[in-house]
């Protein structure tokens, strides 16, 4: 428990960043729709100059268009994935490879307790983090959903099935971070790795977007909750979402033990 409330007292400023501006940033978006909605056809006009290709790389479908009060959500939520993705990569990354950065892990793996409890732990702090960035997100699109709908109609449903996969989603960026983090030799910025992760496989689902490759999109996860398909058929992909609980499961699963047996340098 010391090492839970320790961990949590150090993601403290983490928490108070990124719990501030995603929710932020997604109310901010979504309180331009009212100017949209102001003359939808305008805007559909404007769209239709665009190419497929382009609005397919960012998740934009024509059955969903971004005129409608979902249309334009689903792009704002898409865009916050981004931001998601890489804070819970930043974590994974960060939890199991802090102690070798910082030459600390002597006075660790000093004290009488085991790598099962501290990895443990550490766990718990960051998924205690995510959950309070998840609640944020919950009432920022919900809030800012119902304020700047307009004359819009609103079915909560999909949407809140959309807003249940987010945790999901962050435990498997947490459980590949933490996968490489054990795998390499010295993680020596997390931030770089973190947004190299979050950023590359989101080009990987607007590749699979822009050329309908199915292949592509069983890497990412951002096609396996693509916001689009969700909101408009209100439910998940079976497929997608047991190959991401089972990338969290492997990658969990050899995270503990690589960490469990890993040499770990201090000074």
């Amino acid at each position: 428990m010391n090492i839970y409330k320790f961990e949590l007292k150090m993601l403290k400023s983490s928490i108070l960043i990124w719990g501030l501006s995603i929710p932020l940033i997604l109310f901010s978006y979504q309180a331009f729709y009212p100017t949209i909605a102001a003359d939808t056809y305008a805007f559909d006009q404007l769209m239709a100059n665009y190419p497929e290709e382009l609005l397919a790389f960012f998740g934009m479908r024509p059955d969903l268009p971004m005129s409608s009060l979902l249309g334009y959500f689903s792009l704002t939520f898409g865009m916050m994935q981004i931001p998601l993705s890489i804070q819970a990569a930043n974590y994974g990354f960060h939890m199991l490879s802090v102690e070798e950065r910082e030459m600390t892990a002597d006075f660790l793996l000093s004290k009488p307790v085991s790598r099962t409890k501290i990895l443990i732990s550490k766990f718990l702090a960051a998924f205690t983090s995510l959950t309070i960035i998840n609640a944020g997100l919950w009432v920022a699109s919900i809030g800012s959903l119902l304020l700047f709908k307009g004359d819009s109609e609103l079915v909560l449903r999909n949407v809140v099935i959309l807003l249940s996969t987010v945790v999901l989603f962050q435990l498997f960026f947490v459980g590949v971070g933490m996968l490489i983090s054990v795998s390499v030799k010295k993680i020596t910025s997390v931030i770089a790795y973190s947004m190299s992760l979050g950023f590359g496989l989101y080009i990987v689902f607007g590749l699979k977007s822009t050329f309908s490759n199915d292949l592509l999109a069983l890497i990412t996860p951002y096609a396996y909750f693509e916001s689009a398909e969700i909101l408009v058929t209100g439910k998940y992909n079976l497929l997608y979402t047991l190959i991401n609980v089972g990338v969290i499961i492997v990658t969990f699963g050899l995270s503990y033990f690589l960490y469990k047996k890993r040499n770990i340098h201090s000074l």
